[in-house]
């Protein structure tokens, strides 16, 4: 029996990317005689892919805009070059199974693995789906879904859907808080927040958080761990200087397994992967969603609104007033924060990486030696 190989293709971006490595995470701790690449395109937000020990092919596919100029013009060429290299790398990889993680790179190598009688399984991360994934639910084995609400959208292939949850990466583990503390070099008598905006930051929620945690009372209880993205780094480093709190700043923090288990509490856009380490570590939140991209982020946060897990500031609404008011509220109600992680206990929310690879290994008739 030849040797199990299975493709995964993704977009460029960590909520993309992230979900993929903790897949392949998953499957390589089932069996790590399974052969896995995984395809990406050159031109990504996350870098050291390498790192994770993953064989990586890189295509040419890049977003493709609505205006008629000559840059949407090199993104068709691209497209239509990407499409080659997905054919290429296909015939020579000769996988048993495709899985994709959304976006338009996921398309033309999803759709050639369906004609070549390859099977397919796609992982959709949002509350609403992307348009690739919608489009291609049509051809593949299997819809794989982050959450049972998202069933309404693929109302057409309901025997082909299975709830796996959002695979997270295998380093996300939690860690006992006193030692998550130690870390940063912090205190256990003060409240923690950790501040994000996805893996490439969030410039409006920098800014903003900034300005709060410079006017709020009583701000020598707080403790803070900001990840701020590359943009703003050097801005808020020299900002922060004269702040009176502990700050931990970071561009971007590998191991932000540590922050999550020493936070109190979260502020962040509401990105899928995101969200997915959110619920992980039942961490309560505030969520100011991407107001953008066929409004992803703002069903993922009213997931997490309605279950009571967290508060959301949509993001006309998000300044320093409304910042500020929400987080007093919650750091003067430590039983609101207590009831907000009561909560996961009663939230249909998966983070079970192996539901995704076991749906994947039954696809190919896949049984351990």
């Amino acid at each position: 029996m030849r040797r199990l190989k299975v493709l995964a293709i993704t977009g460029a971006s960590g909520g993309h990317i992230f979900p993929a490595l903790g897949f392949l995470d998953a499957l390589k701790n089932k069996d790590k005689n399974i052969d896995i690449l995984l395809v990406i395109p050159k031109k990504r937000t996350t870098s050291h892919i390498e790192d994770y020990g993953c064989k990586v092919n890189y295509i040419s596919v890049t977003n493709i805009g609505l205006r008629f100029n000559a840059e949407s013009f090199l993104s068709i060429f691209m497209f239509f070059k990407g499409c080659w290299e997905s054919l290429f790398i296909i015939l020579r990889f000769r996988p048993r199974i495709v899985v994709g993680f959304g976006s338009l790179i996921t398309l033309p190598m999803v759709s050639f693995a369906w004609l070549l009688g390859i099977k397919t399984i796609i992982h959709e991360q949002n509350v609403i789906p992307g348009k690739a994934n919608n489009f291609l639910a049509k051809f593949t084995d299997r819809v794989a879904l982050s959450f049972i609400q998202t069933r309404e959208y693929f109302k057409n292939y309901q025997k082909k859907i299975v709830v796996t949850g959002n695979p997270i990466r295998k380093e996300l583990s939690r860690i006992d808080k006193d030692r998550a503390l130690s870390f940063f070099g912090f205190n256990n008598d003060k409240f923690t927040i950790l501040v994000m905006g996805g893996s490439t930051g969030s410039h409006r929620i920098n800014l903003e958080f900034f300005k709060a945690a410079t006017t709020m009372p009583d701000r020598e209880k707080l403790q803070v761990i900001h990840l701020a993205g590359t943009g703003d780094f050097e801005m808020l480093k020299n900002s922060y200087k004269g702040l009176n709190s502990k700050v931990k700043l970071f561009s971007f923090l590998k191991s932000v397994q540590y922050a999550y288990s020493a936070a109190d509490l979260v502020i962040s856009r509401a990105g899928a992967t995101t969200i997915a380490e959110i619920i992980f570590f039942r961490l309560p939140a505030i969520l100011i969603p991407y107001p953008y991209a066929y409004k992803h982020q703002l069903s993922n946060a009213e997931l997490l609104g309605r279950a009571g897990l967290a508060m959301i500031i949509e993001d006309h609404e998000f300044d320093v007033a409304m910042l500020k008011q929400v987080i007093g509220e919650l750091i003067s109600n430590p039983q609101r924060l207590a009831a907000m992680r009561d909560h996961y206990n009663n939230a249909f929310l998966h983070s079970r990486n192996d539901l995704l690879v076991d749906e994947t290994l039954s696809l190919c008739n896949f049984v351990r030696k």
